[in-house]
């Protein structure tokens, strides 16, 4: 296929409203090695399916991360939620002169804990998800980096010797209350599995199970990270702080992602 979007497909995008058109077509062309495969993969793109899914991945703080359909497409603004985990690994190392163990909770296709990985040396990586779909897609991922992925509840998919011994704990649990999911653009509504979006009536059920099971798992000053919304923020520092961890609300983002930690006294 040629490397430069022909005009009218442009224009067939930007009336579907693809805001970004030309760079979408563009992908799609250089994706593309047929006409019938160009056309294909257009209709379905007007028709409403992410792009992510069309092409086959996304990129993630640098990284070219595998999703398809029914998979949960990584947000860029979770790039935050990596910072802050990384400090937290860098800091064990500092203060341990050991390579961290970290779990990718919640993982859908295993961005975070790829992202992660790649940016600190770590003694072991898990990740855990509930839904079988995101599951070898996660396995892709994070096999480069040795990640072993794990499906069932939260913590009940990970292995029991890893009680006690996680450094850092990272959630990208779904944070959307069941009442706002019908304000969700139609990709993610019509094209992300559920269970990665609805976060229940205020939007933090399943960051309250999180915080109720972390202090058996977590190691003597570990961390659990987690992604919430501005207004949210303060009512997860008090859950983190009623199941006996120490809770710290980070600064917000400019788009009102924050990151809140809680961290397991050392006695």
């Amino acid at each position: 296929m040629p490397s430069s979007p022909p005009d009218a497909l442009v224009a067939r995008l930007r009336a579907a409203g693809c805001v970004f058109a030309e760079d979408e077509a563009r992908l799609f062309t250089t994706a593309a090695t047929t006409p019938a495969e160009l056309e294909d993969l257009a209709g379905r793109r007007v028709a409403g399916e992410p792009l992510e899914h069309l092409l086959g991945a996304v990129e993630f703080r640098g990284l070219r991360i595998a999703v398809g359909p029914g998979v949960f497409v990584p947000r860029q603004r979770t790039a935050a939620l990596v910072a802050r985990a990384a400090d937290a690994a860098r800091a064990v190392r500092e203060g341990t002169g050991r390579a961290p163990v970290a779990v990718d909770l919640c993982c859908g296709c295993g961005a975070v804990g790829l992202a992660l990985a790649t940016a600190v040396d770590l003694a072991e990586l898990h990740a855990a998800d509930v839904d079988p779909a995101t599951l070898p897609y996660a396995r892709r991922n994070l096999a480069p980096v040795g990640g072993r992925v794990h499906g069932g509840d939260l913590f009940d998919a990970l292995p029991a010797d890893l009680r006690g011994r996680v450094d850092v704990l990272v959630v990208n649990a779904p944070y959307v209350p069941t009442g706002a999911l019908s304000l969700l653009p139609p990709e993610a509504r019509l094209h992300e599995p559920r269970v990665a979006l609805d976060g229940g009536g205020d939007g933090l059920d399943v960051h309250r199970r999180v915080a109720a099971g972390a202090p058996a798992w977590l190691a003597g000053g570990g961390v659990v990270l987690a992604e919430v919304g501005e207004e949210q923020a303060a009512v997860l520092a008090a859950v983190l702080a009623a199941a006996g961890l120490h809770p710290y609300v980070h600064e917000p983002e400019e788009d009102g992602t924050t990151v809140v930690t809680g961290t397991r006294p050392t006695t």
